[in-house]
């Protein structure tokens, strides 16, 4: 990572973006807030991930999302973070928002995956170690374990709570119906869980199935991942398949999903948000956030345009009913 100049945070940085409360707690969140999936590992340009993270906070992202297999390699996301956090972030601790989660692969052997006592402790102490922080603004059980009582793995997050290793607690890719249960749990025990991390967008809508009104029932947040699909409710595509695209290199988007039909919606989603005069991902994520319940989009990104691009898409957040009406009509097509 190539040396800076020392960071100094836009004083202005608050008066553009747009906040909602999370849930029914205390705790209001970025409604754009920064994944640091895929492009803050070991392979990735690190002075270009250090200008999206400064560029981020100077526009009021506080909240930045982590967990303990991000890379790759697994855990390099964390340890890059980590170093630029001690550079850059380090005076600006309580003004941010940082997750990280634990519950799938990690490291070798029965106890590095899953959602046992054991795994989620043990990962989220390394995670701090790694990101040189005395705690996580919340930790996420990041998928659900069937194999494992929940009491337990709920009771491990109590534990990160009540041990000050984390203020709140969250799960993510949980259904409806072990959301309800896992609520439940952490009400008896009196822990405070604050967000559920699901995957959602236009093409992607199993949320819509129960889980947003057990969200709502519960007074949890959400922060939704995947909002442009992988980039294809991006205008990415409309013109074939780049050769650096994920689709191209089979990276989580394989070209094989790009049909005539899926293509013909997206050229169709595109036209109607240029009538708005929004990109196509703008578009795709003020749709999302039509809805109260989810509380914040959560994007990677890879160039500081694309963070504005997402950015900006604050700027217009109301549909017409005819709008969602043709939203619908071309997703159902």
């Amino acid at each position: 990572m190539n040396i800076q100049a020392k960071f100094s945070a836009d004083p202005n940085r608050y008066d553009t973006m747009h906040y909602r409360r999370c849930g029914n707690s205390g705790v209001k969140l970025p409604m754009i807030a920064l994944g640091l999936w895929h492009n803050f590992g070991d392979a990735a340009d690190l002075t270009n991930g250090r200008s999206i993270l400064r560029k981020a906070f100077d526009k009021g992202i506080t909240h930045f999302d982590l967990a303990n297999n991000y890379g790759p390699p697994y855990g390099s996301a964390e340890t890059n973070f980590g170093r630029i956090f001690k550079e850059d972030f380090k005076p600006y601790r309580d003004e941010l928002f940082i997750s990280s989660k634990a519950g799938y692969d990690m490291w070798p052997g029965p106890y590095g995956n899953f959602g046992s006592r054991k795994y989620l402790i043990a990962s989220c102490d390394q995670s701090l170690k790694r990101m040189g922080l005395d705690y996580v603004d919340v930790f996420y059980h990041h998928r659900p374990d069937l194999e494992t009582p929940l009491e337990e793995t709920m009771g491990a997050l109590d534990h990160l709570v009540r041990s000050g290793k984390a203020l709140y607690v969250g799960i993510s890719n949980y259904d409806a119906q072990r959301t309800r249960e896992s609520a439940a749990i952490l009400k008896d025990l009196g822990t405070p869980f604050l967000v559920h991390q699901p995957r959602y967008n236009m093409f992607d809508r199993w949320v819509e199935g129960g889980l947003l009104n057990a969200l709502e029932d519960t007074g949890i947040g959400s922060v939704v991942f995947s909002p442009l699909q992988q980039g294809l409710l991006t205008n990415k595509y409309l013109k074939g398949i780049p050769q650096d695209s994920r689709a191209a290199n089979s990276i989580y988007l394989s070209e094989d999903r790009i049909t005539p039909e899926i293509l013909n919606k997206v050229k169709k989603l595109n036209a109607l948000a240029e009538e708005r005069k929004q990109s196509l991902a703008q578009m795709a994520i003020a749709w999302l956030l039509k809805d109260k319940r989810v509380t914040s989009v959560l994007v990677g990104v890879s160039r500081l345009s694309q963070l504005q691009d997402n950015i900006d898409a604050l700027n217009n957040l109301d549909f017409s009913e005819e709008e969602l009406t043709a939203i619908e009509t071309i997703l159902q097509s």
